[in-house]
């Protein structure tokens, strides 16, 4: 199935190509129902923010976690078998939790979802690999993720067409449509890939991997520090989409907003790694943790702008913007930059931290950083929206005006959260290498 070995190719076979649209398409449904599922959970289904936060952040914490068990059900039915089972849980998923928004099938669609994106994962990238050999694997990823990114980027901008012209619910049949498409795509194009001679992890294997992992206190601690620059990123989908639309009303677009985080990162993370290339991997990372809580001081900004230049700046020509989409704009756009100094160097630095026969084993558990981050992100979000930026339905007509007045508080909260990340991530480098040198051990930057 791979390529010839050791000659560049941008030819790869059908399953390849197949696995990459049908994983725009997952992407697409992911995003597009992600963005608007807080609003929705909590407009539709009846959930009050605070329970949103925690429905939302066990959802998405889950979905990072799970791909490893499912990896190994996969593993077991064959990688057709398991797509085709993915994207039928996604599909009946995501329908559901259109057509029954009440708080228990929302829970259990939300579950039938979750599983479906965890088979997805691990499957997708293993057939990138299988599909490549080690001379062609980079652009075999590299063409990956250009399908991911174009996913996410369509999938959010349908949402707000659907959001403002049918509701909601309509997103998460647009959703369910793109994982049943995903579903017949597979069903006919997708050839299993041949796993002869290779070794299948069983579910006891996996866990004394998880075990020997958060056994390791300096690699967790870690995690838990790089989960605060995650979970003030979180916010884009956590906080800024009830945010923007209770402050500016439903014109707001945090649909286009998100997608500048994705636009700033194809745009600038190979100039900005090569242009890190030889720093320390923690000094690389120290660069986006100062600037992580600048982007929460900047959207914090917003009603300054507002009283310098009112509630309805011209940009360009006739195009006028609120100052709370121009902060916001601003502030997702130094995520982003933030995100291109920290992310290439992350798994550099997690590959240093683990132990020379152990490097896989710790790069595959690395993203329990985001199963941190999501929940943290998600509730406290709900908490701070509950006390900044309440529901407008859950207010009596005279608690409406001033409401608003100190919801900019939450971004103030955000910026204290990302500088205690940056203060604890430099403490913990100056910790390790102070009983590194006291043991006799090279330091680890």
């Amino acid at each position: 199935m791979s390529t010839a070995e050791g000659k560049l190719t941008w030819r790869f076979p059908r399953t390849f190509w197949t696995s990459n649209v049908a994983e725009l398409f997952e992407r697409a449904a992911y995003y597009g129902a992600f963005i608007a599922m807080t609003l929705f959970l909590t407009r539709n289904v009846g959930f009050s923010d605070i329970e949103t936060g925690w429905v939302v952040g066990a959802f998405a914490s889950l979905m990072y976690f799970m791909p490893t068990f499912m990896g190994a059900l996969s593993d077991r039915i064959g990688f057709k078998n398991a797509l085709l089972l993915a994207f039928a849980l996604l599909t009946v998923g995501y329908a559901s939790l259109g057509a029954f928004p009440t708080k228990l099938m929302a829970i259990i669609s939300l579950a039938v979802i979750m599983l479906g994106g965890a088979i997805v994962k691990p499957v997708i990238t293993g057939t990138m690999a299988k599909c490549s050999d080690s001379v062609n694997r980079a652009r075999a990823f590299s063409i990956f993720y250009q399908f991911v990114n174009i996913g996410s980027f369509s999938g959010k901008m349908v949402a707000k067409e659907l959001r403002i012209s049918l509701g909601l619910e309509y997103i998460n049949f647009y959703a369910a449509t793109m994982a049943l498409a995903a579903f017949i795509l597979v069903a006919i194009l997708y050839k299993n890939m041949d796993r002869v001679n290779e070794k299948r992890e069983d579910i006891k294997a996996i866990l004394k991997g998880l075990w020997e992992v958060i056994k390791n206190v300096r690699f967790i601690i870690f995690l838990l520090i790089i989960g605060g620059f995650w979970s003030v990123q979180g916010q884009m989908y956590a906080t800024m989409p009830k945010y923007t639309l209770r402050l500016i009303g439903e014109s707001a677009s945090p649909e286009w907003l998100a997608n500048v985080n994705p636009f700033i990162v194809v745009l600038f993370v190979i100039p900005i790694t090569q242009l890190v290339r030889k720093m320390k991997p923690i000094s690389a990372m120290m660069i986006a943790m100062i600037i992580m809580p600048l982007s929460g001081i900047a959207i914090a900004m917003s009603p300054v702008l507002e009283k310098m230049a009112g509630s309805n700046i011209q940009i360009i020509g006739s195009i006028a913007m609120h100052p709370i989409t121009i902060m916001m704009a601003i502030g997702i756009g130094m995520q982003g930059l933030a995100e291109c100094f920290l992310s290439p160097r992350f798994l550099e630095y997690v590959s240093k931290l683990a132990p020379k026969d152990k490097v896989g084993l710790y790069m595959g558990y690395s993203n329990l950083k985001s199963f941190f981050s999501y929940i943290f992100s998600f509730v406290i979000s709900g908490y701070l929206l509950a006390a900044y930026c309440p529901d407008p339905r859950t207010l009596a007509p005279d608690q409406l005006e001033g409401a608003y007045c100190y919801a900019h508080y939450i971004w103030y909260i955000y910026a204290g959260i990302g500088f205690v990340a940056l203060i604890a991530l430099y403490a913990y480098q100056k910790i390790c290498n102070a009983i590194d040198r006291k043991h006799h051990v090279p330091e680890n930057e």
